[in-house]
């Protein structure tokens, strides 16, 4: 059937053409499927032909509400403002938050050359099923194969132009979602995103290993909310305990990118969707992470 919002294409049972049935197992060799795990291994989706995406990069977390979103999003601003072309692509199908830190709230529609994406103002491009549903509020209830399938056509189907580098914001965990993410996207690497928790060498560990299984370089760790910093007196004050990140960091062998603060007003921007607009530097250790990919800005 045809997504009333929009031209992504869903099966009636739930497969996705060319993604894998609900069902699958990964061994081919037991399975008659036509999907785009067979013959010789699995087959990347084709982008859009009419764009043209350097560099990908998706950005992970192990659970949720340790702040991906925004570090994906502070990610996107840095390396626009220090000239590169970027574009984000919300995967978080389920619960996705990007378009409103961004204050997007039109909907995409389709043209001759694909979906068109959402711009923001340091022209950002964006693509999330929030820029495709009728309403904000209505909940995308699907299959773990139907959502797979969407966030594949966010790459095959939208028009992205020429972009120096692709943000993926994915949800937590390592369910369908990333899986499909790995295995149908050109992942140039990923950035895990954590909390300075009791757990967090354990969550950090799920996705490092799940991103190591797929052959995906871990290009980093960031910590998010790890310290709050006292307005009278500009202490640092670790409210979830001392930070780990370190330690975790160089338990699996990654680069530590940053400790970012709870930040009031960043959160309020955040919420009044005008994310672009804070005078902050945060992420901009994603400029390191992005001349080590050998991506330069034109």
């Amino acid at each position: 059937m045809i997504n009333k919002y929009s031209n992504i294409c869903m099966h009636e049972d739930g497969h996705d053409g060319g993604a894998a049935p609900e069902n699958c197992t990964h061994d081919c060799s037991t399975c008659g499927a036509d999907c785009a795990s067979r013959e010789g291994g699995i087959q990347k989706a084709q982008l859009n032909p009419y764009s043209s995406v350097k560099k990908v990069i998706g950005v992970v977390s192990g659970k949720g509400g340790v702040g991906k979103s925004m570090v994906t999003a502070l990610s996107a601003i840095a390396a626009t403002r220090n000239g590169y072309r970027t574009g984000i692509m919300d995967a978080d199908i389920t619960g996705p938050s990007i378009p409103k830190m961004f204050g997007v709230h039109t909907k995409a529609y389709g043209s001759d050359y694909g979906i068109l994406p959402e711009t923001t103002p340091l022209d950002i491009k964006m693509m999330s099923i929030n820029l495709l549903v009728e309403n904000e509020t209505d909940p995308v209830v699907w299959r773990g194969p139907v959502i797979g399938g969407v966030v594949e056509q966010f790459w095959t189907d939208v028009y992205w132009e020429d972009l120096d580098v692709l943000f993926i914001d994915m949800p937590p965990g390592t369910g369908d979602v990333p899986l499909t993410v790995f295995q149908s996207i050109p992942i140039d690497g990923i950035i895990v995103v954590t909390s300075p928790q009791d757990l967090v060498s354990m969550i950090v560990g799920k996705a490092v290993k799940m991103a190591n299984l797929m052959n995906i370089p871990v290009l980093g760790l960031v910590e998010n909310m790890s310290y709050i910093t006292c307005p009278d007196c500009g202490r640092k004050i670790e409210m979830f305990g001392p930070s780990q990140a370190k330690a975790v960091a160089a338990e699996y062998g990654i680069k530590l990118l940053e400790q970012l603060p709870i930040d009031p007003i960043l959160s309020q921007e955040a919420d009044l969707g005008k994310i672009e607009f804070n005078e902050g530097t945060q992420m901009e250790s994603i400029l390191e992470v992005l001349d080590d990919l050998g991506l330069k800005a034109e």
